[in-house]
């Protein structure tokens, strides 16, 4: 098999398992967290880390607002199964970098990962999470190339695949929708935070041999529980998030 074939292949079969990824992590924070050095910094550092940290996964969520907020039916798809795409968007976000969710996805999570104190896991992490989405990258973008063609291949010239070029940003042709991104983006701040609680739980235990944690977390789980389960329960039972032309 060319190479060219194996790489797309295996793009396509990452493609569908992306979504174990979070597993991973969580089981790699383990041992991140149990060897990270907390008493290496002062208190002030300490604390500027965490929010960093905080703003780099709230940074992640913007981006993919962002994208799927102005994107039509079509692009940008929850698809787990096989590449999709009825039309090419080339405005709004994706004039400034081609794969905007795979960006968002990265800083969400790296935002956890710098959680844990622990610089070596963030190296190893971000590593493995672009050799494992540039083989998605590939297989998604010669999905696109047969299927657009020359207007494909003109806009890639164009348009890196992951760190922006905010210089060649043109506004989004359709207008940006709170409710796609209420219906479809509630599951991932969950896990979001759910995230940063696993990370807060086991600093706890490895430091203090406690699982206490303290109440913002707990009030933060609980306000994001309360409201995945209020949108959930809208999308899947009333048509108050609907739209015509969205995802």
């Amino acid at each position: 098999m060319a190479l060219l074939h194996s790489f797309e292949n295996s793009g396509n079969w990452l493609f569908k398992r992306r979504g174990q990824i979070p597993v991973f992590l969580f089981l790699m924070a383990i041992p991140a967290v149990y060897f990270a050095r907390f008493n290496y910094v002062n208190h002030w550092m300490n604390h500027f880390i965490n929010y960093f940290a905080v703003l780099l996964s709230v940074l992640g969520f913007v981006v993919r607002a962002y994208t799927i907020g102005t994107t039509p039916r079509g692009t940008s798809g929850r698809n787990t199964e096989n590449q999709v795409a009825e039309s090419l968007n080339t405005s709004g976000i994706y004039s400034v970098v081609r794969h905007p969710l795979y960006l968002g996805n990265y800083l969400m999570w790296i935002g956890i990962v710098v959680y844990t104190h622990n610089i070596s896991f963030v190296i190893i992490v971000s590593l493995m999470y672009w050799l494992y989405y540039e083989r998605i990258m590939f297989a998604e973008e010669r999905f696109l190339e047969r299927k657009f063609g020359q207007t494909y291949l003109d806009w890639s010239l164009q348009v890196p695949a992951f760190l922006p070029k905010w210089s060649s940003f043109r506004k989004s042709t359709i207008p940006f929708s709170l409710k796609s991104v209420l219906r479809r983006e509630y599951s991932g701040v969950l896990a979001t935070v759910i995230g940063f609680v696993y990370v807060e739980i086991l600093m706890g235990w490895f430091r203090y041999q406690t699982f206490t944690i303290g109440n913002k977390f707990i009030y933060v789980l609980i306000a994001s529980v309360v409201i995945t389960l209020v949108l959930r329960t809208l999308k899947h039972n009333t048509k108050i998030l609907s739209e015509e032309g969205r995802s």
